[in-house]
């Protein structure tokens, strides 16, 4: 459950840019999973379940940030570092986290987590044909990005 778990903040830390919605939404993923345990048909796919539970809290977790800092318009920005992340590894999530999200999330769930593409199209909800296409495209972006930033 440990390594579960780790994939699962792992996957919200690339998603959402603070540390402490990512552990917000990794135990509400939790907590929802657990209360809708008898809605699991099939339990070898008990991993890809839960991470679409989770991608759907993030993005829920999103809109509500989004409302609020729209209502709000006032709030200091999270300084978003990780003290013991490798060097690149910040301007990486950046780049990542500028991708549209309909090419981050096959991408981060299929390159950073391991997920096969069909794992992936129905964590989705998409064809195989457009995860493989949106993984392409979304590491050309990803790849034009990191360059950019070289070259600045």
């Amino acid at each position: 459950m440990r390594a579960c778990e780790q994939k699962l903040y792992n996957t919200a830390r690339m998603l959402l840019p603070c540390q402490a919605d990512c552990e917000d939404a990794v135990q509400e993923a939790l907590f929802k999973a657990w209360a809708r345990l008898d809605s699991l048909r099939d339990t070898g796919r008990f991993e890809a379940w839960l991470m679409r539970i989770l991608i759907d809290e993030c993005k829920m977790l999103l809109r509500r940030r989004r409302a609020h800092r729209e209502s709000a318009l006032t709030g200091a920005e999270e300084d978003f570092r990780v003290p013991d992340a490798p060097p690149g590894a910040e301007e990486m999530r950046a780049a990542l986290r500028a991708l549209e999200e309909k090419y981050r999330l096959p991408l981060l769930l299929h390159l950073a987590e391991g997920f096969e593409v069909v794992e992936v199209a129905r964590m989705l909800r998409l064809s195989q044909g457009a995860v493989k296409w949106r993984i392409h495209k979304g590491r050309q972006l990803l790849r034009a990005a990191l360059e950019q930033e070289v070259r600045i």
